[in-house]
Parts: structure tokens; sequence; C-alpha cells
């Protein structure tokens, strides 16, 4: 878990949290890899979209966040593990983007998955959060995959959309569409290995998200666009396709494998021909 409180320039310490006060906003990003940063390096560690945006928040306010974000976590982590500590830090925001890495593997379980962020929205907005969701865009098209395995992905993300909808009508949550920004297919705002945003990325989602609360009330300076880092070396980028891109690449075929196998078998079984009477002539 990261943690931090950042005060406003000029100023001393922080006042007495107040839960709900418009002037300390506590905020809590749950989720997985793209949440915790991975894509965007800083000098301490992943930094990511939902910290850009608890900076920029906190040039106007007082703000305590807590990056509760994991890489490789899944919707059932989420509720098991992140919920719990969110729900100690009583936030005033609390952003909740989770469910890709459910989308990749074999274990997928929609309604269960249903359950879970039904569960994890309704627990933040009983204690007064103002909850962060999303609807996915097309990551297969980012990724490049086959039609033959995107196909299915790509249904998965669909039903995982339909589920974040039921969210946003049974909650009343703020919900950024990516789909909705064609920029979300650009080469720019994704890292090498195209499965996390690049730094420009991250910073196009704070924005993006920026704007969502400053349409609600909330005033301050939305996250700047301008990248600080030096973008990757042609050697960082074969170094990322070697250790992280073709590992997870056979990673996700290993355990989707025995899946599609059995969805091949079932689609094909009515078009097979049958046993013929007799024997050959």
């Amino acid at each position: 878990m990261d943690e931090y409180q950042a005060v406003r320039p000029g100023d001393g310490s922080p006042p007495t949290p107040q839960h709900g006060a418009r002037d300390y906003i506590r905020f809590a990003a749950l989720g997985d890899s793209a949440s915790c940063g991975v894509g965007d390096p800083a000098p301490d560690g992943w930094r990511g979209w939902a910290r850009i945006l608890a900076d920029a928040i906190a040039s106007d306010h007082y703000v305590s966040f807590c990056k509760l974000a994991v890489p490789g976590a899944t919707v059932a982590d989420v509720r098991r593990v992140q919920l719990p500590h969110a729900l100690d830090h009583r936030p005033v925001l609390a952003s909740l983007v989770v469910g890709l890495n459910d989308t990749f593997r074999s274990a997928w379980d929609p309604e269960q998955i249903r359950r879970d962020l039904l569960h994890c929205a309704g627990e933040l907005a009983r204690q007064g959060a103002l909850v962060i969701t999303v609807r996915f865009h097309d990551h297969t098209r980012v990724l490049g995959l086959p039609e033959l395995l995107a196909r299915p992905v790509r249904r998965r993300i669909q039903v995982l959309n339909e589920i974040y909808d039921e969210v946003h009508e049974t909650y009343g949550v703020l919900r950024l569409d990516l789909a909705a920004h064609p920029a979300i297919y650009s080469r720019a705002v994704w890292a090498t290995d195209r499965q996390h945003p690049s730094e420009l990325g991250h910073r196009r989602l704070a924005r993006l998200v920026g704007e969502l609360l400053i349409q609600e009330g909330l005033t301050f300076s939305p996250p700047s666009l301008t990248c600080t880092g030096d973008p990757p070396s042609r050697r960082d980028v074969v170094r990322t396709l070697v250790a992280d891109v073709a590992p997870w690449i056979a990673r996700r075929v290993r355990d989707l494998a025995p899946w599609f196998v059995r969805e091949v078998t079932r689609r094909t079984r009515g078009f097979l021909p049958g046993p013929t009477s007799g024997g050959p002539r």
C-alpha cells in the first residue's frame, strides 16, 4: 500500500481530517497495474494516473492519498484485500478500475465478478465516497491479438462493461467511457508492452477523470499533459519485449488453451461429419 498526504504549497501541516469536508480530500485508488502506475516510472516507484490526479487536486486542497492498487490484481483480489483498507481510509473519492486481468484468464466467472464489483462499489458508496469507474475499450485492438483469440476476449470485455453499467445505475458512480476517446488507440498513450499506459497515457487518464470531478463541482487545476520522464531507449524496448511481453503471452496461452480447445470443439461439433454406415468400398 502506497499512502501519502499532500498539502497546499506554503501551508503547514494539514488540518484535522473531517470526513466529507470539501477542503480535505481522502482519495483511495483500488485496482490493478494501471492504477498502480505501471508504465509511468518515477524516482520513488510507479506513479500513474491516480497519483498524478491526487497531486493536481493537492494544488487546491489538502489530500490524503491511499494507493491500494497492485499489478496483476483481479476483481476478487480487490474485494478480499484492497476494499477493507480502502474503507479504513474513509475516502471522499475512490477509484474502482479493475477487471481486464479477469478477461484474460480461464477462471473467468462473470457472475462472481458482478457480485464482487457491486459489493465493492456499494460498500464505498454507503460510506459516503464518490466512486469512479470506467467502461473499457477494446484492449485486444491495443495488443494486436489475432482475431481467433481476440473475439472471445472482446466478448468478455463487453460483459465486464455491462457489469460496470449496472454499478453505475445502482450507485450513481462517476464513469469514464474509455472507448469514447479515439486517442485510447494511439500508440503514444501505451507503454512498450502495450499492456499498460505510457506516461502520456497515465496523464490523459488523470486529465479525463479530473475533468469529470471538476464537472461535479470540485475546484482545482486539471492535471498537466506535459510529460516529464525520458522516453524508453531501444535497449529498454527490447528488454521489455523479452522480459515482460513474451512471458505474459506464454502465460496467457497456457492458461487459455484448454478453454479455447473446449470452445472450438463446442462450436464445431454440429458441423463435423458423423460416422457413415457400412465399410469402405
